[in-house]
Protein backbone atom coordinates (compact mmCIF):
# COMPACT_ATOMS: atom_id res chain seq x y z
CA UNK A 1 0.00 0.00 0.00
CA UNK A 2 2.76 2.02 0.94
CA UNK A 3 4.18 2.25 -3.02
CA UNK A 4 0.72 2.48 -4.19
CA UNK A 5 0.82 5.55 -1.97
CA UNK A 6 3.88 6.64 -3.55
CA UNK A 7 3.12 6.35 -6.84
CA UNK A 8 0.17 7.91 -6.78
CA UNK A 9 1.16 10.82 -5.35
CA UNK A 10 3.07 11.68 -8.58
CA UNK A 11 -0.11 11.31 -10.33
CA UNK A 12 -2.87 13.75 -11.15
CA UNK A 13 -5.58 13.54 -8.52
CA UNK A 14 -8.02 12.02 -11.35
CA UNK A 15 -5.09 9.74 -12.48
CA UNK A 16 -4.97 8.78 -8.88
CA UNK A 17 -8.81 7.93 -8.60
CA UNK A 18 -8.82 5.48 -11.13
CA UNK A 19 -6.06 3.44 -10.13
CA UNK A 20 -7.18 3.04 -6.87
CA UNK A 21 -10.12 2.03 -8.27
CA UNK A 22 -8.47 -0.57 -10.67
CA UNK A 23 -6.02 -1.66 -7.76
CA UNK A 24 -8.86 -2.49 -5.68
CA UNK A 25 -11.47 -3.33 -8.79
CA UNK A 26 -8.54 -6.45 -8.82
CA UNK A 27 -8.60 -7.07 -5.23
CA UNK A 28 -12.57 -7.28 -5.47
CA UNK A 29 -11.75 -10.11 -8.30
CA UNK A 30 -9.41 -12.07 -6.47
CA UNK A 31 -11.69 -12.19 -3.56
CA UNK A 32 -14.60 -13.34 -6.11
CA UNK A 33 -12.28 -16.01 -6.97
CA UNK A 34 -10.90 -17.28 -4.05
CA UNK A 35 -14.90 -17.47 -2.35
CA UNK A 36 -15.68 -18.75 -5.42
CA UNK A 37 -13.32 -22.30 -5.09
CA UNK A 38 -13.71 -22.19 -1.29
CA UNK A 39 -17.63 -22.71 -2.25
CA UNK A 40 -17.42 -25.03 -4.74
CA UNK A 41 -14.95 -27.69 -3.15
CA UNK A 42 -16.92 -27.24 0.14
CA UNK A 43 -20.17 -28.05 -2.26
CA UNK A 44 -17.77 -30.86 -3.88
CA UNK A 45 -17.13 -32.05 -0.32
CA UNK A 46 -20.79 -32.42 0.70
CA UNK A 47 -21.84 -34.42 -2.27
CA UNK A 48 -18.76 -36.77 -2.27
CA UNK A 49 -19.83 -37.97 1.28
CA UNK A 50 -23.54 -39.33 -0.40
CA UNK A 51 -21.92 -42.18 -2.82
CA UNK A 52 -24.35 -43.38 -5.38
CA UNK A 53 -27.05 -45.99 -5.16
CA UNK A 54 -27.91 -48.54 -7.94
CA UNK A 55 -26.83 -52.18 -8.96
CA UNK A 56 -23.40 -52.93 -8.40
CA UNK A 57 -21.30 -55.09 -10.75
CA UNK A 58 -18.04 -56.80 -10.45
CA UNK A 59 -15.51 -58.89 -12.04
CA UNK A 60 -14.74 -62.16 -10.70
CA UNK A 61 -11.86 -64.85 -11.77
CA UNK A 62 -12.28 -68.40 -12.52
CA UNK A 63 -12.78 -69.39 -9.27
CA UNK A 64 -15.69 -67.01 -8.39
CA UNK A 65 -13.56 -64.29 -6.54
CA UNK A 66 -14.29 -60.66 -6.73
CA UNK A 67 -12.08 -58.48 -8.36
CA UNK A 68 -11.51 -54.65 -7.59
CA UNK A 69 -13.94 -52.70 -6.20
CA UNK A 70 -16.53 -53.14 -9.00
CA UNK A 71 -19.07 -50.56 -10.79
CA UNK A 72 -22.22 -49.12 -10.81
CA UNK A 73 -24.73 -49.61 -13.96
CA UNK A 74 -27.45 -47.01 -14.16
CA UNK A 75 -25.96 -45.51 -11.13
CA UNK A 76 -28.21 -42.16 -9.49
CA UNK A 77 -27.23 -39.71 -7.05
CA UNK A 78 -28.31 -40.59 -3.37
CA UNK A 79 -30.75 -38.18 -1.85
CA UNK A 80 -29.29 -35.35 -0.27
CA UNK A 81 -30.63 -34.55 4.03
CA UNK A 82 -32.46 -31.60 3.97
CA UNK A 83 -29.89 -29.47 5.84
CA UNK A 84 -27.12 -30.39 3.55
CA UNK A 85 -29.21 -29.52 0.63
CA UNK A 86 -30.06 -26.36 1.94
CA UNK A 87 -25.92 -26.39 2.68
CA UNK A 88 -25.33 -26.85 -0.81
CA UNK A 89 -27.79 -24.81 -2.22
CA UNK A 90 -26.26 -21.91 -0.12
CA UNK A 91 -22.77 -22.59 -1.01
CA UNK A 92 -23.60 -22.19 -4.79
CA UNK A 93 -25.23 -19.22 -4.55
CA UNK A 94 -22.69 -17.18 -2.30
CA UNK A 95 -20.40 -16.47 -5.39
CA UNK A 96 -22.76 -14.75 -7.23
CA UNK A 97 -23.36 -12.79 -3.99
CA UNK A 98 -20.32 -12.04 -2.99
CA UNK A 99 -18.98 -10.38 -6.34
CA UNK A 100 -21.03 -7.75 -6.21
CA UNK A 101 -20.80 -6.87 -2.34
CA UNK A 102 -16.66 -7.33 -3.39
CA UNK A 103 -17.04 -4.70 -6.03
CA UNK A 104 -18.99 -2.39 -3.38
CA UNK A 105 -16.65 -2.85 -0.82
CA UNK A 106 -13.68 -2.76 -2.85
CA UNK A 107 -14.56 0.65 -4.26
CA UNK A 108 -15.57 2.15 -1.30
CA UNK A 109 -12.36 1.14 0.59
CA UNK A 110 -10.04 2.72 -2.39
CA UNK A 111 -12.80 6.13 -2.51
CA UNK A 112 -11.81 6.17 1.18
CA UNK A 113 -7.86 5.37 1.29
CA UNK A 114 -7.95 7.99 -1.71
CA UNK A 115 -9.34 10.73 0.33
CA UNK A 116 -6.94 9.96 3.56
CA UNK A 117 -3.84 9.83 1.29
CA UNK A 118 -5.07 12.63 -1.49
CA UNK A 119 -7.21 15.03 -0.01
CA UNK A 120 -7.70 15.21 3.70
CA UNK A 121 -3.72 16.83 4.12
CA UNK A 122 -4.37 19.32 2.23
CA UNK A 123 -7.91 19.88 3.27
CA UNK A 124 -6.70 20.24 6.64
CA UNK A 125 -4.37 22.62 5.97
CA UNK A 126 -6.05 24.76 3.63
CA UNK A 127 -9.09 25.05 6.58
CA UNK A 128 -6.52 25.76 9.32
CA UNK A 129 -5.33 28.57 7.14
CA UNK A 130 -8.65 30.07 6.29
CA UNK A 131 -9.34 30.11 10.43
CA UNK A 132 -6.29 31.87 11.09
CA UNK A 133 -7.17 34.49 8.02
CA UNK A 134 -10.26 34.83 9.47
CA UNK A 135 -8.44 36.09 12.75
CA UNK A 136 -6.43 38.30 10.89
CA UNK A 137 -3.37 36.13 11.37
CA UNK A 138 -1.13 35.58 8.83
CA UNK A 139 2.05 34.81 10.42
CA UNK A 140 2.07 31.21 8.90
CA UNK A 141 3.08 29.58 5.96
CA UNK A 142 0.51 26.67 3.87
CA UNK A 143 3.07 23.96 2.17
CA UNK A 144 2.21 20.62 0.46
CA UNK A 145 4.68 18.86 -1.30
CA UNK A 146 2.45 16.95 -3.97
CA UNK A 147 2.94 17.96 -7.11
CA UNK A 148 -1.17 17.44 -8.02
CA UNK A 149 -4.02 19.93 -8.03
CA UNK A 150 -4.00 20.26 -4.69
CA UNK A 151 -0.40 21.01 -4.24
CA UNK A 152 -0.49 23.83 -7.02
CA UNK A 153 -3.97 24.75 -5.04
CA UNK A 154 -1.82 25.04 -1.39
CA UNK A 155 0.30 27.14 -3.20
CA UNK A 156 -1.77 29.49 -5.10
CA UNK A 157 -3.41 29.82 -1.37
CA UNK A 158 0.54 30.57 0.41
CA UNK A 159 0.78 33.28 -2.65
CA UNK A 160 -2.22 35.20 -1.73
CA UNK A 161 -1.71 34.71 1.88
CA UNK A 162 1.66 36.59 1.44
CA UNK A 163 0.26 39.57 -1.09
CA UNK A 164 -2.41 39.94 1.73
CA UNK A 165 0.53 39.48 4.37
CA UNK A 166 2.24 42.24 1.67
CA UNK A 167 -0.94 44.32 1.65
CA UNK A 168 -1.59 44.21 5.81
CA UNK A 169 1.75 45.27 6.49
CA UNK A 170 1.53 48.38 3.51
CA UNK A 171 -1.89 49.55 5.11
CA UNK A 172 -0.79 49.40 8.71
CA UNK A 173 2.23 51.41 7.62
CA UNK A 174 0.49 53.72 5.65
CA UNK A 175 -2.00 54.20 8.28
CA UNK A 176 0.69 54.67 10.79
CA UNK A 177 2.19 57.20 8.78
CA UNK A 178 -0.95 58.96 8.02
CA UNK A 179 -1.73 59.12 11.96
CA UNK A 180 2.03 60.68 12.40
CA UNK A 181 1.50 62.87 10.06
CA UNK A 182 -1.99 64.29 11.33
CA UNK A 183 -0.26 64.60 14.63
CA UNK A 184 2.56 67.00 13.00
CA UNK A 185 0.14 69.37 11.18
CA UNK A 186 -2.02 69.58 14.17
CA UNK A 187 0.59 70.46 16.09
CA UNK A 188 2.68 72.73 14.11
CA UNK A 189 -0.82 74.26 13.16
CA UNK A 190 -1.39 75.64 16.99
CA UNK A 191 1.42 78.51 16.90
CA UNK A 192 0.38 80.03 13.90
CA UNK A 193 -3.15 79.95 14.70
CA UNK A 194 -2.19 81.44 18.33
CA UNK A 195 -0.49 83.65 16.52
CA UNK A 196 -3.22 85.05 13.90
CA UNK A 197 -5.98 84.81 16.93
CA UNK A 198 -3.63 87.19 19.17
CA UNK A 199 -4.04 89.47 15.98
CA UNK A 200 -7.32 89.09 15.33
CA UNK A 201 -8.13 90.09 19.06
CA UNK A 202 -6.03 93.32 18.91
CA UNK A 203 -7.40 94.34 15.75
CA UNK A 204 -11.03 94.00 17.47
CA UNK A 205 -9.87 96.48 19.99
CA UNK A 206 -9.47 98.97 17.54
CA UNK A 207 -12.36 101.48 16.64
CA UNK A 208 -13.36 101.34 13.33
CA UNK A 209 -16.45 99.24 12.74
CA UNK A 210 -15.20 97.59 9.35
CA UNK A 211 -11.95 96.54 11.35
CA UNK A 212 -13.44 95.30 14.49
CA UNK A 213 -16.25 93.36 11.60
CA UNK A 214 -13.08 91.87 9.98
CA UNK A 215 -11.27 90.88 13.16
CA UNK A 216 -14.85 89.27 14.21
CA UNK A 217 -15.01 86.91 11.38
CA UNK A 218 -11.30 86.47 11.48
CA UNK A 219 -11.81 85.04 14.99
CA UNK A 220 -14.97 82.68 13.85
CA UNK A 221 -12.87 80.71 11.66
CA UNK A 222 -9.65 80.51 13.26
CA UNK A 223 -11.84 79.04 15.96
CA UNK A 224 -13.26 76.78 13.45
CA UNK A 225 -9.60 76.32 12.83
CA UNK A 226 -8.81 75.25 16.08
CA UNK A 227 -11.82 72.68 16.09
CA UNK A 228 -10.32 70.76 13.11
CA UNK A 229 -7.15 70.81 14.75
CA UNK A 230 -8.22 69.13 17.90
CA UNK A 231 -10.08 66.60 15.87
CA UNK A 232 -7.50 66.06 13.78
CA UNK A 233 -5.63 65.18 17.82
CA UNK A 234 -8.30 63.30 19.32
CA UNK A 235 -8.73 60.57 16.36
CA UNK A 236 -4.86 60.26 16.96
CA UNK A 237 -5.59 59.62 20.41
CA UNK A 238 -8.43 58.13 19.80
CA UNK A 239 -6.42 54.74 17.66
CA UNK A 240 -5.07 53.55 21.44
CA UNK A 241 -7.47 53.70 23.71
CA UNK A 242 -8.57 50.34 24.55
CA UNK A 243 -11.82 50.07 26.96
CA UNK A 244 -11.29 49.12 30.95
CA UNK A 245 -14.53 47.51 32.33
CA UNK A 246 -14.74 47.60 36.18
CA UNK A 247 -18.12 46.23 37.67
CA UNK A 248 -20.65 48.60 38.28
CA UNK A 249 -24.02 49.66 39.89
CA UNK A 250 -25.87 49.31 36.00
CA UNK A 251 -29.38 50.59 37.60
CA UNK A 252 -27.63 54.23 39.22
CA UNK A 253 -25.49 54.75 36.00
CA UNK A 254 -27.94 54.38 33.80
CA UNK A 255 -30.36 56.73 35.81
CA UNK A 256 -27.07 59.26 35.16
CA UNK A 257 -27.19 58.86 31.98
CA UNK A 258 -30.92 59.63 30.83
CA UNK A 259 -30.34 62.76 33.10
CA UNK A 260 -27.41 64.00 31.42
CA UNK A 261 -29.69 63.24 27.96
CA UNK A 262 -32.69 65.33 29.85
CA UNK A 263 -30.62 68.16 30.40
CA UNK A 264 -29.40 68.00 26.68
CA UNK A 265 -33.05 67.89 25.32
CA UNK A 266 -34.61 70.70 27.58
CA UNK A 267 -31.59 73.16 26.17
CA UNK A 268 -32.97 72.79 23.00
CA UNK A 269 -36.23 72.40 24.07
CA UNK A 270 -37.33 69.48 23.34
CA UNK A 271 -38.75 66.25 25.05
CA UNK A 272 -36.81 63.32 26.37
CA UNK A 273 -38.55 59.64 26.57
CA UNK A 274 -36.89 56.56 28.78
CA UNK A 275 -37.18 52.96 28.59
CA UNK A 276 -35.05 51.07 30.27
CA UNK A 277 -35.36 47.02 29.28
CA UNK A 278 -32.27 46.02 32.08
CA UNK A 279 -32.67 43.45 34.61
CA UNK A 280 -28.79 43.39 36.64
CA UNK A 281 -28.18 44.92 39.45
CA UNK A 282 -23.85 44.39 38.99
CA UNK A 283 -22.20 44.61 35.51
CA UNK A 284 -18.72 45.11 33.85
CA UNK A 285 -18.80 47.93 31.36
CA UNK A 286 -16.29 50.89 30.69
CA UNK A 287 -18.25 53.98 31.80
CA UNK A 288 -16.73 56.34 30.34
CA UNK A 289 -17.19 54.36 26.63
CA UNK A 290 -20.94 54.12 27.34
CA UNK A 291 -20.84 57.60 28.16
CA UNK A 292 -19.55 59.01 25.64
CA UNK A 293 -21.36 57.12 23.06
CA UNK A 294 -24.95 58.04 24.79
CA UNK A 295 -23.98 62.15 24.63
CA UNK A 296 -22.86 61.70 21.37
CA UNK A 297 -25.91 60.27 19.98
CA UNK A 298 -28.03 62.26 22.08
CA UNK A 299 -26.56 65.60 20.74
CA UNK A 300 -26.90 64.59 17.56
CA UNK A 301 -30.81 63.67 18.32
CA UNK A 302 -31.28 66.38 19.78
CA UNK A 303 -30.08 68.52 16.64
CA UNK A 304 -32.04 66.94 14.38
CA UNK A 305 -35.21 65.99 16.51
CA UNK A 306 -38.53 68.35 15.90
CA UNK A 307 -40.25 67.52 19.24
CA UNK A 308 -39.15 64.19 20.87
CA UNK A 309 -36.07 61.83 21.52
CA UNK A 310 -36.30 58.32 23.10
CA UNK A 311 -33.47 56.93 24.76
CA UNK A 312 -33.81 53.09 25.16
CA UNK A 313 -31.74 50.60 27.23
CA UNK A 314 -31.67 47.26 26.95
CA UNK A 315 -30.00 44.31 28.15
CA UNK A 316 -29.11 41.45 26.05
CA UNK A 317 -28.77 38.01 27.20
CA UNK A 318 -29.00 34.78 24.92
CA UNK A 319 -27.70 31.81 23.60
CA UNK A 320 -27.88 33.52 20.06
CA UNK A 321 -26.21 37.00 20.75
CA UNK A 322 -23.39 38.22 22.70
CA UNK A 323 -24.41 39.64 26.49
CA UNK A 324 -24.69 43.26 27.00
CA UNK A 325 -25.76 46.44 26.82
CA UNK A 326 -27.76 47.37 23.83
CA UNK A 327 -28.36 51.72 23.92
CA UNK A 328 -30.92 52.95 20.88
CA UNK A 329 -31.68 56.58 20.27
CA UNK A 330 -34.61 57.49 17.91
CA UNK A 331 -35.37 61.38 17.08
CA UNK A 332 -38.55 62.39 15.02
CA UNK A 333 -36.18 64.27 12.87
CA UNK A 334 -36.32 64.12 9.08
CA UNK A 335 -34.17 60.88 9.19
CA UNK A 336 -30.50 60.38 7.78
CA UNK A 337 -30.35 61.70 4.04
CA UNK A 338 -29.70 58.60 1.51
CA UNK A 339 -26.12 59.34 0.83
CA UNK A 340 -24.96 59.93 4.59
CA UNK A 341 -26.59 56.24 5.68
CA UNK A 342 -23.97 54.77 3.22
CA UNK A 343 -21.29 56.92 4.78
CA UNK A 344 -22.38 58.09 8.21
CA UNK A 345 -19.37 56.02 9.92
CA UNK A 346 -16.98 57.76 8.01
CA UNK A 347 -14.61 60.32 9.23
CA UNK A 348 -15.65 64.11 8.24
CA UNK A 349 -18.77 62.59 7.16
CA UNK A 350 -21.57 65.41 7.53
CA UNK A 351 -24.58 66.59 5.75
CA UNK A 352 -24.62 69.88 6.87
CA UNK A 353 -21.58 70.99 4.52
CA UNK A 354 -19.44 71.77 6.97
CA UNK A 355 -21.65 75.38 8.40
CA UNK A 356 -22.52 74.01 11.17
CA UNK A 357 -19.55 73.63 13.01
CA UNK A 358 -19.83 70.04 13.59
CA UNK A 359 -17.26 67.88 11.50
CA UNK A 360 -18.39 64.96 10.77
CA UNK A 361 -16.67 62.90 13.36
CA UNK A 362 -19.01 61.98 16.31
CA UNK A 363 -20.53 58.18 14.63
CA UNK A 364 -16.98 57.70 13.94
CA UNK A 365 -15.81 58.25 17.07
CA UNK A 366 -18.98 56.21 18.51
CA UNK A 367 -17.81 53.19 16.02
CA UNK A 368 -14.57 52.79 17.35
CA UNK A 369 -15.78 52.87 20.97
CA UNK A 370 -18.17 50.11 20.33
CA UNK A 371 -16.42 48.08 18.52
CA UNK A 372 -13.03 48.39 21.10
CA UNK A 373 -16.12 47.41 23.70
CA UNK A 374 -16.68 44.16 21.62
CA UNK A 375 -20.13 45.54 20.60
CA UNK A 376 -21.26 47.34 17.38
CA UNK A 377 -23.48 50.69 16.27
CA UNK A 378 -25.93 50.66 13.36
CA UNK A 379 -27.97 53.75 12.06
CA UNK A 380 -31.12 53.57 9.79
CA UNK A 381 -34.66 55.86 8.91
CA UNK A 382 -38.01 54.86 10.68
CA UNK A 383 -41.40 56.08 9.85
CA UNK A 384 -41.19 58.68 12.22
CA UNK A 385 -36.99 59.85 12.17
CA UNK A 386 -34.11 58.35 12.59
CA UNK A 387 -32.73 55.32 14.85
CA UNK A 388 -28.86 54.44 16.09
CA UNK A 389 -28.39 51.35 17.90
CA UNK A 390 -25.14 51.01 19.77
CA UNK A 391 -24.24 47.74 21.37
CA UNK A 392 -21.77 47.46 24.39
CA UNK A 393 -20.38 43.69 24.89
CA UNK A 394 -20.03 43.04 28.65
CA UNK A 395 -21.22 40.41 31.70
CA UNK A 396 -20.95 40.03 34.94
CA UNK A 397 -16.99 38.53 34.75
CA UNK A 398 -14.37 40.87 33.55
CA UNK A 399 -13.13 40.68 30.09
CA UNK A 400 -16.69 39.22 28.75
Amino acid sequence: MDQIKGKSGILSLRKSLALYIALFVVVALVLSGVTAAFCNDAARKIYASYPPSGEKYYLTNEKGEQLGEGGYIGTAPSPLTERDSRLAGLLEHIPIVMAPVYSVLCILAAVFLFYQNRLKGPIGELKRASEKISQNDLDFTISWDREDEMGELCASFERMRSALAGNFSRIWRSMEERGRLNAAFAHDLRTPLTVLKGYAEILGADSSGQVRETAATMSRHLSRMEKYVESMSSLRRLEDVRPEPKEISLQPFLTSLYESAEILCRQKGKRAKLSNRTFSRQFWLDTEFLSQVSSNLVSNAVRYAESEVEISFEEISSAETDRGILLTVTDDGPGFEKEMLSRAFSPYATGEGGVSGHFGLGLYICKILCERHGGWIQVENISSGARVKAFFGGGREKGC
